[in-house]
């Protein structure tokens, strides 16, 4: 397969579809609680480097982006070995029609499409990662639109074009350097939600943990930069048969309901 049909085939992969994953026992939940609790530590580094007026805009999403790979490709390794490269290509090229080979796909396509999400202007990344009973989902979208709710907005004065004079400059940055200040504020407030959708299956109930999830979305138009990070309640008629292996799922309702609700003009471009 040409290298752009398998870019295709690759963008078809993501596009409305989730992976489901079974828990099978405490050893697979503790590993989800694991994964979750650096995804929610990234999130609190984060708010510290965007309060650090020493610390460009830029090396903070370079960071972020760093950890987000780090968990991608910690996934492939899991499900597919080191070789995770070959069985997803093999997939994309029908060389291969398997869970594993699907999942490499798909985990695969969102580590490559990551590697785009800052240098693209208006793309908004979508994540939306939920646990039900006996499984968790995780549904990457890339979609074009505003982000709406109460997502907290920020300036980076290194990707503005305005001809200012000096002391506009200046205020500018003072501008760009307080808002980036306000969404430290916000990611340390709402980080925490990460940690209680995905509790500690050691310490924690099973009652209280059948249920959890969150939603984040980041988008840039121009040098103004939006997120919004929340908890999202799964739907707990969402499966009609219980997870016996993983697999590629259709993204569910709670997925469609985010993207109404939380976005404007919302169109799925992969």
């Amino acid at each position: 397969m040409e290298w752009r049909d398998r870019l295709d085939v690759g963008a078809d992969m993501l596009r409305r579809q989730a992976v489901r994953i079974p828990l099978p026992d405490t050893e697979a939940e503790r590993d989800l609680h694991e994964n979750m609790a650096r995804i929610a530590d990234a999130g609190e580094r984060k708010s510290r480097l965007l309060d650090d007026p020493d610390v460009p805009l830029t090396e903070v999403y370079e960071d972020e982006l760093d950890e987000m790979r780090r968990s991608f490709e910690y996934r492939l390794q899991q499900v597919a070995g080191e070789e995770y490269y070959e069985v997803a290509t093999a997939y994309l090229d029908g060389e291969r029609d398997d869970w594993v080979g699907a999942l490499a796909a798909y985990y695969l396509e969102c580590y490559y499409r990551l590697q785009e999400r800052y240098t693209v202007d208006e793309q908004i990344f979508f994540l939306l990662i939920l646990r039900y009973p006996d499984c968790f989902t995780v549904n990457l979208s890339f979609l074009s639109g505003g982000i709406e709710g109460d997502a907290v907005r920020y300036e980076s004065p290194a990707l503005a074009d305005a001809d200012l004079t000096d002391r506009g400059r200046e205020q500018y940055y003072a501008d760009s350097q307080y808002s980036q200040h306000e969404a430290a504020e916000y990611l340390r407030e709402r980080v925490g939600s990460i940690r209680e959708a995905f509790p500690d299956p050691d310490t924690t109930s099973v009652e209280r943990r059948r249920y959890g999830g969150f939603v984040h979305l980041t988008g840039r138009q121009g040098p103004t930069f939006a997120e919004l990070l929340d908890s999202c309640a799964p739907d707990p008629d969402r499966f009609d048969e219980p997870a016996a292996r993983p697999s590629i799922v259709s993204e569910g309702p709670e997925a469609k309901r985010a993207k109404r609700t939380l976005l404007t003009d919302a169109e799925v471009l992969i």
